[in-house]
């Protein structure tokens, strides 16, 4: 009988929950739950000067955004130091480390090689020249990096440990420790780091920021989610659009890519795109009214049935939900942006203003207000005067919405109401 996986993510509460520690996270939940297993938490909180409850409380806030859930409770570093000295000091007992004042050390022994096949990378050798002995517990008493992690992984039964490039360097170091301890390791994966599209170290220039930004920027969690799926592993069949239910029935730990991924924010927005356009709108709704909310604008008096036509109308076209106020703020406050250069193109001339005019008439007898009859009175106006009906309908749009452009004119109309359409021509056409 095959042992049950058990991973872990192990984030430090030093700061907030960025792109890659939580693609970590991700990758490890999925491999986790394809294969039935454990995904545990540890918080290395062993940094007692920078730990803070504020970023713990934001990186768990965000797992559970992405959603993400682990199994039983957090383990806390910060609460294990008598565990991590009582392994030091078996190592001193036994010969294999040593006191340096109040620090004990690892004594590596040269002539050696420690190799192990990556999951990801394939085999590795590292020569123990190249490692220097190792400190287990430091001077003021708190354990190493290096040595806690292997503790902590021997007693939490991990099986499997998925992280970054950025430890291939502290992987043989660690190997060490399980050897001195005579205790079976597990097996590692090392995921290529995400890059910026310039193939620079991912940095906030990038996009590098944490997950709560990308929240407030209007991106859905099952899109962010689903995009950081794509930086490490593709797929089969070049499926691109996948929930973590989905990518976790069939995720593959050794299907994940050895090369570096480049974060690419208009990809981003592609998927997240695709996510709002199949939300359906009842969902939507929520969620935007929140958002406009902070944005300033005040849609007390704005049932959700009006919200959900104005969203029915803009879902398709908008990539983050930030996008929704500044398309559609025409059918919530009269103060709406208007698009300048527009309206030097469309409402500059004397007879571009005229024809609005002329068009408000024929529109006041339109009933009912609807857009099948708007649309039939704008395109008989235009055959009348020999126009093309863009040259009614791009100086109504801007009239109507300051946009030149946006959801269909006539499906805006009918939204909008008579009033509100006739008050906003005519004022355009003074």
């Amino acid at each position: 009988m095959s042992e049950r996986m058990v991973v872990r993510f192990a984030p430090s509460p030093t700061g907030f929950l960025h792109l890659g520690s939580a693609r970590t996270a991700l990758f490890n939940w999925l491999a986790a739950r394809r294969a039935g297993g454990l995904f545990l938490l540890r918080i290395e909180d062993t940094d007692r000067l920078r730990s803070e409850d504020r970023f713990l409380d934001e990186i768990l806030g965000g797992l559970r955004w992405l959603g993400l859930d682990w199994d039983g409770e957090p383990i806390f570093q910060s609460r294990r130091f008598a565990l991590y000295r009582e392994r030091a000091e078996g190592l001193v007992a036994s010969g294999k480390a040593y006191r340096d004042g109040e620090a004990i050390l690892f004594r590596v022994e040269p002539g050696g090689t420690v190799a192990y096949e990556d999951m990801i990378h394939g085999r590795i050798e590292v020569a123990t020249e190249t490692v220097k002995d190792q400190v287990l517990i430091k001077s003021d008493g708190s354990p190493a990096y290096n040595f806690a992690c292997v503790v902590d992984d021997v007693e939490l039964g991990v099986t499997h440990i998925l992280r970054g490039d950025d430890h291939i360097s502290n992987t043989p170091k660690q190997i060490l420790f399980y050897e001195a301890l005579g205790l079976s390791r597990p097996r590692f994966g090392h995921m290529p780091l995400i890059m910026g599209a310039d193939g620079a170290k991912l940095s906030k220039r990038h996009g590098g920021v944490s997950i709560t930004e990308y929240k407030n920027e209007g991106f859905l969690p099952e899109a962010l989610a689903n995009y950081l799926i794509l930086l490490g592993w593709t797929p089969p069949g070049g499926v691109e659009i996948l929930t973590l239910d989905e990518a976790a029935g069939i995720f593959d730990i050794a299907q994940m890519n050895d090369v570096q991924a480049r974060f690419d924010l208009q990809k981003l927005k592609w998927v997240n795109g695709e996510y709002i356009m199949k939300k359906p709108t009842a969902d939507l709704v929520p969620l935007l009214r929140g958002r406009m909310a902070r944005d300033g604008f005040d849609l007390a008096a704005v049932e959700d049935g009006y919200l959900a036509r104005v969203v029915d109308l803009y879902k398709i076209r908008i990539k983050t939900l930030g996008e929704f106020g500044e398309l559609a703020d025409a059918f919530f406050k009269e103060d709406f942006a208007v698009d300048e250069e527009g309206r030097r193109k469309y409402l500059g001339s004397a007879e571009s203003r005229a024809r609005l005019a002329e068009l408000a008439e024929r529109l006041a007898a339109v009933d009912p207000f609807v857009r099948e009859g708007l649309e039939a009175a704008a395109r008989e106006m235009a055959a009348v005067q020999g126009l093309k009906a863009a040259d009614l309908i791009h100086p109504a749009r801007l009239a109507v919405s300051g946009k030149t452009k946006g959801a269909g004119l006539f499906e805006m109309m009918e939204l909008l109401g008579k009033e509100t359409v006739l008050r906003r021509l005519r004022g355009c056409a003074a």
